[in-house]
């Protein structure tokens, strides 16, 4: 953490400010109220990636855990990791941050080496584990004073991170008591101490209620805002489609894809549904769609007819079905989700 002396560029007025090398603060002058940001400058130049990944492999005796996975994290950026149970987000995860040895490759975050300079490398990263553990017999608070002893950052953030991530009303009771989403919501205030300007979090919402996963993916934004770049695994798809800029999906040790969600879908053709919900349909698919040309699949739940097709063809589905008396009660189009996206890509659906 450094200190900067800035001054508002309309009213000359000074304000000092705190950030970490590469991070970028957004102010408001105190004096005027004019509003602008601040990058600090970096301790070595990193271009515009934050995260660099090149051939990283792991091989467990005869399983590739990890097969040559490459991609790089832009500065700023909130970048989802996909992919089902076992298919090597953590073992990414753990090798890029030097926890495991790896067999190849390289790994850079903020233009550091993470074998040759690894505590350079780390030292601006904040990590929440797959599976996080303390000390039973501490409490929150004491076990926050450890961390901020390890990271050589003043104690006193222990008690407003704790508040941040509702945890201040435990905050004398033992660790040992606390409930799975408890510990997790310690483990993102961990993370959060010395304001790091990457976040890598593995499955940064398991085992919290639906209140506290909003707390998190609120967290994860703000400090997005702040400029930081997160990193992030989860298996909640909507999660990951609502938050990361970009996703990558890797399956089988190898990584498949990695795009926006919306140039993922384009690059499968994967089209928009149409939902037309119609009286007295009662599970039928009405004839005239049967053999309808330019429609690719249909499907019909009660009175809800799903039809899959291209954008012109839309309109001529509508007609025919009104010319054959059938009354449309509703029309809904559904643009393809990261989940159907998801699901194409591990089942082997290509371009």
């Amino acid at each position: 953490m450094t200190s900067k002396t800035v001054m508002c560029p309309q009213c000359k007025h000074q304000i000092t400010i705190e950030g970490n090398p590469g991070e970028t603060v957004i102010l408001t002058c105190p004096n005027c109220n004019l509003k602008g940001k601040f990058t600090f400058p970096g301790e070595k130049s990193t271009g515009s990636f934050s995260i660099q990944v090149n051939g990283l492999t792991k091989i467990f005796k005869d399983l590739k855990a990890v097969d040559n996975v490459s991609f790089n994290v832009r500065r700023g950026e909130i970048y989802g990791f996909l992919g089902p149970n076992g298919a090597g987000k953590t073992t990414t995860i753990k090798a890029m941050l030097g926890l495991i040895h790896t067999n190849s490759g390289e790994v850079k975050i903020n233009g550091f080496s993470i074998n040759g300079e690894s505590i350079n490398a780390r030292k601006n990263v904040g990590f929440l584990p797959e599976r996080v553990a303390f000390y039973e017999n501490l409490t929150p608070l004491q076990t926050l004073h450890f961390f901020c002893e390890l990271r050589g950052v003043d104690k006193s953030v222990a008690r407003p991170l704790l508040k941040e991530v509702g945890l201040e009303e435990a905050i004398d009771r033992k660790v040992g008591t606390f409930s799975k989403g408890m510990i997790q919501l310690l483990g993102v205030a961990q993370a959060l101490i010395g304001n790091p300007s990457v976040y890598v979090l593995d499955e940064p919402t398991s085992g919290l209620d639906a209140r506290w996963a909003k707390i998190i993916r609120d967290k994860i934004k703000m400090l997005n805002e702040r400029g930081a770049t997160v990193l992030f695994s989860s298996h909640n798809l909507n999660e990951v489609e609502n938050l990361a800029d970009r996703v990558a999906i890797i399956n089988k040790g190898k990584l498949i894809a990695e795009d926006t969600v919306t140039n993922l879908s384009k690059y499968l053709h994967m089209k928009p549904r149409l939902e037309i919900t119609i009286k007295g349909l009662n599970g039928k698919i009405p004839d005239v769609i049967s053999n309808f040309q330019g429609v690719e699949a249909v499907e019909v739940k009660g009175n809800i007819l799903c039809i899959t097709c291209e954008s012109p063809i839309r309109a001529k589905v509508i007609s025919s079905l009104e010319k054959a008396g059938l009354i449309i009660d509703n029309i809904k189009t559904i643009e393809p989700s990261l989940e159907d996206t998801f699901i194409k890509l591990i089942e082997g659906g290509g371009a």
